[in-house]
């Protein structure tokens, strides 16, 4: 879909083992520089699709909704990188942004995905892809390092504004030192485990942040229909046995996704 970038590779033993300690692996080519502006026009061409009145941050299943962001979860490299860590047979069952614009305010609370996802077991990869260069001065994701490995934190409600999601967990519960700023040039890539501790500040630079979030889990994971109707899986690598969950059908043309939760069957009339 887009340049590749000459250095994209598998992982090594030594970040296969960082992620089992740490919970994380963080600096992975995907993308050339020379795709680097490609990315930037699909990135606002998706983006100015919504109404003026919908923040990109509150809609999610992008993968059900548009050809493009699901070519994009598809590129081999990415691919590449998630099944050295969960193995050759995984399924696709999330797709969003978390977008800041400059100092706009927004902050995402420290947290852990897995307070938020019915899944059994336990056993998801995130990809987070730099659209545009991001660090600690534009809101960089930052993990505690290790933090999978410590259990279920006490995560509180918390309806501020400025907060993209509604759960959090209190500073005093995490080790300061642990903490670690996931800088990414655009066209790289992290990925984190479904326990780990993270969140990111507000957008204080006069440059704007944005990172494409893609959700893989083995084919033996099970959505919880009960919590999560609309749960459905797009299966990216292999085969998949199990057929636990049900299934998303593949985008066929260009639909927006306007809410947090829909099912594929709603983007079928926009294609």
């Amino acid at each position: 879909m887009f340049e590749l970038h000459s250095k994209i590779r598998r992982l090594t033993s030594k970040e296969k083992q960082q992620y089992s300690k740490e919970g994380y692996v963080t600096g992975l080519p995907v993308f050339s520089e020379n795709a680097v502006k490609d990315l930037h026009n699909w990135y606002n061409e998706l983006s100015s699709k919504l109404p003026n009145d919908i923040d990109i941050n509150k809609t999610n299943m992008w993968h059900k909704a548009s050809k493009n962001f699901y070519d994009l979860c598809r590129t081999s490299a990415i691919l590449d990188y998630v099944e050295d860590l969960i193995g050759p047979n995984f399924v696709q069952w999330g797709g969003q942004f978390f977008s800041k614009e400059p100092k706009d305010g927004s902050v995402v609370p420290w947290h852990q995905d897995a307070q938020y996802w019915p899944l059994s077991p336990a056993n998801a990869v995130t990809v987070w892809l730099a659209v545009f260069d991001t660090d600690e001065d534009n809101g960089a994701m930052k993990v505690v390092s290790g933090s999978h490995k410590l259990g279920k934190f006490i995560h509180k409600k918390n309806d501020d504004e400025n907060l993209v999601l509604d759960q959090e967990v209190s500073f005093d519960q995490i080790d300061e030192d642990k903490i670690v700023s996931l800088n990414l040039k655009a066209g790289e890539i992290s990925l984190h485990n479904d326990a780990l501790l993270h969140g990111s500040e507000a957008n204080n630079s006069n440059r704007r942040r944005c990172g494409v979030t893609m959700r893989f889990s083995p084919t033996n994971v099970k959505g919880d229909l009960t919590v999560w109707p609309f749960f459905e899986t797009q299966l990216a690598r292999g085969v998949d046995d199990f057929r636990l969950n049900p299934s998303a059908e593949i985008p066929r043309g260009e639909a927006t996704p306007l809410k947090m939760f829909s099912f594929s069957k709603d983007f079928v009339k926009d294609w």
